[in-house]
């Protein structure tokens, strides 16, 4: 029923068959700039610039292909965060000529092509516009497109309420940073599986105290176990 050889991550049961394809994905962190981040308002500056660390950190463990890119670097907009190609060393940049959409950027575009790969995973800043734009566009061009919401920031709750319903009118699936890393990881049975485990700590500090937490009690069971009988 399901053909392993056009999309390898499904499984005989065919779990998988709806989620993201790792061997067929492209990350495109787009605009993530030091002055636009002043302006973002629906989401934490220290929680978007971990998540999007988190994602860079993903792409390299993964393997996956990152394309970055930014509007204006020299100008107020800002330069990229440097956590982007400091965690993704294999990240490709494209600069652009002034255009506000990464789309009509004939080199953004091949560099997209060049990879063969149809699943594109974006994040930006503003969602609104630098994600919101080469997203509708690469949806109708044929891509599979989503947009990661928690790695993207907006002026506005409004502007983010409004990007979100026009991402799902224009076929843009929206998802979390929680959601992409578990979706790409799908199992514990893997050689990444404690590194991966790092990262939910990276993207849900909660998740950290837990298994701080946890560790400290399993290293008190084993000292416990292990203590001379006169101690106990």
């Amino acid at each position: 029923m399901y053909n392993s050889k056009s999309k390898p991550s499904v499984l005989p049961t065919g779990g998988g068959v709806s989620l993201i394809d790792p061997s067929d994905a492209l990350i495109l962190l787009l605009d993530h700039q030091s002055g636009l981040f002043q302006t973002v308002k629906d989401i934490s500056i220290s929680d978007l610039r971990r998540n999007v660390e988190m994602i860079a950190r993903l792409a390299t463990l993964l393997h996956i292909p990152v394309i970055t890119t930014a509007s204006e670097p020299a100008g107020p907009n800002g330069p990229l965060m440097p956590e982007i190609h400091e965690h993704a060393p294999h990240a490709v940049y494209v600069p652009r000529k002034g255009e506000v959409n990464a789309w009509d950027n004939d080199d953004f575009v091949a560099s997209v092509c060049s990879t063969g790969r149809k699943t594109l995973i974006m994040a930006g800043v503003w969602t609104s516009v630098c994600v919101m734009f080469p997203a509708l566009d690469a949806r109708a061009a044929g891509y599979e497109v989503y947009a990661v919401l928690d790695a993207s920031g907006d002026p506005s709750e409004m502007a983010s309420h409004i990007s979100l319903a026009r991402f799902v009118q224009g076929g843009v699936k929206p998802m979390s940073t929680n959601a992409l890393l578990s979706e790409l990881h799908r199992t514990w049975a893997r050689p990444e599986a404690a590194e991966l485990g790092k990262l939910y700590c990276l993207v849900a500090p909660n998740y950290a105290a837990v298994a701080e937490s946890y560790a400290r009690a399993q290293q008190a069971a084993m000292e416990a176990n292990s203590a001379p009988e006169t101690n106990r």
